[in-house]
C-alpha cells in the first residue's frame, strides 16, 4: 500500500518499485489504464536529481507526486496528459505515477510525508 502518513490516507493500494534503468525508461509506455487502476508506480533514484517525464505512448492520464530524500512531497503534478513532457522545478529521489484522481481523493498536498 501507498500511504500519505500526514493525512492518514491511501493513494494507492499497491505499489511497485521500480529501480532498473530498463524500468524506469519504460514506464508506463504502452499500458492500460489498468496498469495504474489501484496500483502506484514509484520510481527510485540513488540520490535526488533533476529528472525529466514524458508520456509518449501512454494513452491515458496519471497523476505524479514527487518525493526529496526524506520522501516528503515536493511537487504535485495532476492529470498528467499523454504526449506531454514535464520537468518539475526542484530536484527529486523519488516519483510516483498513479492513477489520475488518487492526489484529489487522498487530499495529498506539498509538504506531506509519504510511507513507502
Amino acid at each position: 500500500m501507498l500511504i500519505n502518513g500526514t493525512r492518514n490516507t491511501v493513494i494507492a493500494g499497491k505499489k511497485r518499485l521500480v529501480n532498473s534503468l530498463f524500468s524506469k525508461a519504460k514506464g508506463l509506455m504502452f499500458t492500460s489504464s489498468f496498469a495504474v487502476r489501484d496500483q502506484a508506480f514509484v520510481f527510485v533514484f540513488k540520490r535526488e536529481k533533476t529528472v525529466s517525464l514524458h508520456m509518449f505512448f501512454v494513452f491515458y492520464p496519471v497523476d505524479v507526486i514527487f518525493l526529496d530524500r526524506t520522501k516528503k512531497v515536493i511537487e504535485i503534478k495532476m492529470n498528467f496528459k499523454p504526449f506531454t513532457i514535464y520537468v518539475p522545478k526542484k530536484k527529486t529521489q523519488y516519483v510516483i505515477e498513479c492513477a489520475a484522481g488518487a492526489v484529489k481523493k487522498s487530499r495529498t498536498k506539498i509538504g506531506d510525508q509519504i510511507i513507502l
